[in-house]
C-alpha cells in the first residue's frame, strides 16, 4: 500500500475538533443534586455524535482521496469555518443555538460530500464508482437532516439525527462499493492516534486549569499529580497498541476503526470529566462510581474490538487477559461500595488499571 502522510493542515483542521469536543464535555459537569442528570447525559451524547461524525467524514475522504492539492486545502479552509460556527454553537440550550449549530454540520457534510463529486468529475478512470456512491448518497442523509430547519420543539432533532443516523449506515450499506478500495490502515490509524492524543494533552490541560493548585495546597497538588498519572498510563496503553501490535498493511473498508473510536473518544471525554468531578466532589458517591467505572469499562470494551480486528494472530487479546481486567475492575468497584474511600483512591486505582492494561498490551 502506498504511503500516505498525515498533512500539517489536517493537524490544524483537528485542533478545532478537538476544541468542539472540550466544549461538549462541559455538559457533562452540569450536576444537579449530586447526579448528572439523565438530560445532560443525553445532550452529551446527542453532541458529540455529530462533532464526530463531521471529522470523520472528511478524515475518509482525505484516506481515500485526498491528495494535499489547492483545491482540497480550500476545502478543508472553508470547512474550518463552519466548524468554528458549530463550536460557537454548542450550549446545554440547545433550542436557543439550533440554527447555527445546523449551518455548521450541514456545511462540514455537504463540502465533504462535494469533493467527493468533484474526484469523480475530475478522474472518471480511477474509483469512480465508489467516489460517486459516497458522494451522492451522503447527500441524502445530509438532505434529510437539512430538513429539520422546519420543524420544531422536539421534531427537528427526530429528524437531525435521522439524517445523521442514514449518513452513518451508508458505508455499511455499501461495504461491497468500498471494498473495491480500502482504506489506508496506516494512515486511517495515524488520524485517530492523533487525534486521540489531542484529546490526552486537553484532558491534562484542562484538569491542571480546573484544579488550580494553590501554594501549599497540598491536597490539590497530589490530585493533580494523580491525574496526570492515570492520564500517562492511559495514553501508554493506546499507543502501544497502536505501535506494536498493529499490523498496519491489513486491507479493510476501515469500519470498525471508524465507528469504534467513536466509543473510545467518548469514554475519554467522560473519564476527563470524572476527574474534574472527583476532585470538585460534588456528585453524589454512587452515582460517581458508576460513572467513572461505566466510562472505563466503555474505554476498555472499544479498545478491545478496534484493536482486536488489526492485530496479528499471535497478539490476539486472550480470554484469561480479558477476565484479569474485568475481575481487577470488578474488585475496585466492589471494595468502594463497600467501603467509601477518598475520591484521590479512586483515581490510583484507575491508574493501577490502566498500568496493568498497558503491560498487558505491550507484552
Amino acid at each position: 500500500m502506498k504511503e500516505k502522510k498525515v498533512t500539517w493542515l489536517e493537524l490544524f483542521y483537528d485542533l478545532l475538533f478537538v476544541a468542539a469536543v472540550a466544549t461538549t464535555t462541559t455538559v457533562l459537569l452540569n450536576v444537579e443534586q449530586g447526579h448528572i442528570p439523565f438530560e445532560y447525559l443525553m445532550k452529551f451524547f446527542l453532541m458529540f455524535v455529530p462533532i464526530w461524525w463531521a471529522w470523520t467524514g472528511q478524515t475518509m475522504f482525505i484516506n481515500r482521496f485526498g491528495n494535499d492539492l489547492f483545491y482540497q486545502r480550500i476545502f478543508m479552509i472553508v470547512q474550518m469555518l463552519f466548524v468554528l460556527v458549530m463550536t460557537a454553537s454548542l450550549s446545554t440550550d440547545f433550542n436557543e443555538y439550533y440554527l447555527p449549530f445546523l449551518i455548521g454540520y450541514i456545511g462540514l457534510r455537504a463540502l465533504t460530500a462535494i469533493q467527493y463529486l468533484v474526484v469523480h468529475h475530475l478522474n472518471r478512470e480511477i474509483n469512480n464508482n465508489v467516489a460517486k456512491f459516497l458522494g451522492l448518497f451522503f447527500l441524502v442523509g445530509i438532505t434529510i437532516s437539512s430538513l429539520s430547519i422546519f420543524f420544531d420543539s422536539w421534531v427537528r432533532y427526530v429528524i437531525l439525527y435521522a439524517g445523521i443516523a442514514v449518513d452513518m449506515l451508508i458505508p455499511i450499506w455499501g461495504r461491497k462499493h468500498l471494498t473495491k478500495l480500502p482504506t489506508n490502515t496506516s494512515h486511517l490509524l495515524e488520524r485517530f492516534a492523533l487525534l486521540t492524543l489531542i484529546l490526552f494533552g486537553e484532558s491534562v490541560v484542562s484538569t491542571l486549569s480546573m484544579l488550580e493548585p494553590q501554594r501549599g495546597d497540598w491536597n490539590s497538588i497530589l490530585f493533580s499529580i494523580s491525574s496526570f498519572i492515570l492520564i500517562l498510563a492511559m495514553w501508554w496503553q493506546y499507543f502501544d497498541s497502536v505501535e506494536k501490535k498493529i499490523n498496519k498493511s491489513i486491507q479493510t473498508t476501515g469500519q470498525t476503526l471508524v465507528y469504534g473510536h467513536l466509543f473510545i473518544l467518548m469514554s475519554l471525554s467522560m473519564i476527563a470529566a470524572s476527574l474534574k468531578l472527583l476532585f470538585l466532589n460534588n456528585v453524589n458517591y454512587s452515582f460517581m462510581l458508576y460513572f467513572v467505572f461505566g466510562s472505563v469499562l466503555l474505554y476498555l470494551t472499544a479498545t478491545l474490538i478496534v484493536f482486536h480486528k488489526y492485530r496479528s494472530y499471535q497478539h490476539h487479546f486472550k480470554l484469561y487477559q480479558l477476565s484479569f481486567l474485568l475481575g481487577i475492575l470488578l474488585i475496585f468497584f466492589t471494595v468502594n461500595f463497600i467501603v467509601v474511600l477518598p475520591n484521590i483512591m479512586i483515581i490510583w486505582q484507575l491508574s493501577i488499571f490502566f498500568i496493568v492494561y498497558a503491560k498487558l498490551t505491550s507484552v
